[in-house]
């Protein structure tokens, strides 16, 4: 077998290559690679459970927790604790947090193009297509 042109060997060398240019596109804006994920969740829906957190992004909760210590390090989010359960807190956007949302964008924008420059805009369709697949059937 040859490794180096299996589908798995291959998607691991992507999966690397895109996660260090995600990490400069992140820094660009002041944040690490994970920390981007979950102001997108809070983006979407602000004041969840830190537990929620962790089954959305599909993330062990002490993984979230330390995300969670540097985005309340750089004033992005607050923590509060749940009414119903002393156990449980909340994560809420910050002023800040919010407004990193568009710097967030741009960055974002950017790093597809330069994801996707290469590909035509069916190819760009199928890869979406075929990574949506994938993503249905691999269990993390």
């Amino acid at each position: 077998m040859k490794f180096d042109e299996s589908i798995s060997y291959l998607l691991a060398r992507v999966g690397v290559a895109h996660r260090k240019t995600l990490e400069r596109t992140a820094a660009k804006v002041g944040l690490h690679g994970g920390q981007i994920f979950v102001l997108m969740e809070l983006w979407k829906k602000d004041g969840l459970r830190q537990v929620d957190l962790a089954t959305r992004l599909e993330l062990a909760p002490p993984t979230v927790n330390k995300i969670l210590g540097g985005l309340l390090e750089g004033d992005l989010v607050t923590r509060s604790k749940y009414e119903d359960d002393a156990r449980s807190t909340r994560i809420f956007l910050t002023e800040k947090g919010s407004r990193a949302q568009a710097l967030l964008e741009a960055e974002w924008d950017a790093l597809e193009e330069q994801t996707i420059v290469n590909l035509t805009d069916t190819e760009v369709l199928v890869l979406k297509q075929l990574l949506m697949r994938l993503l249905e059937h691999i269990e993390i």
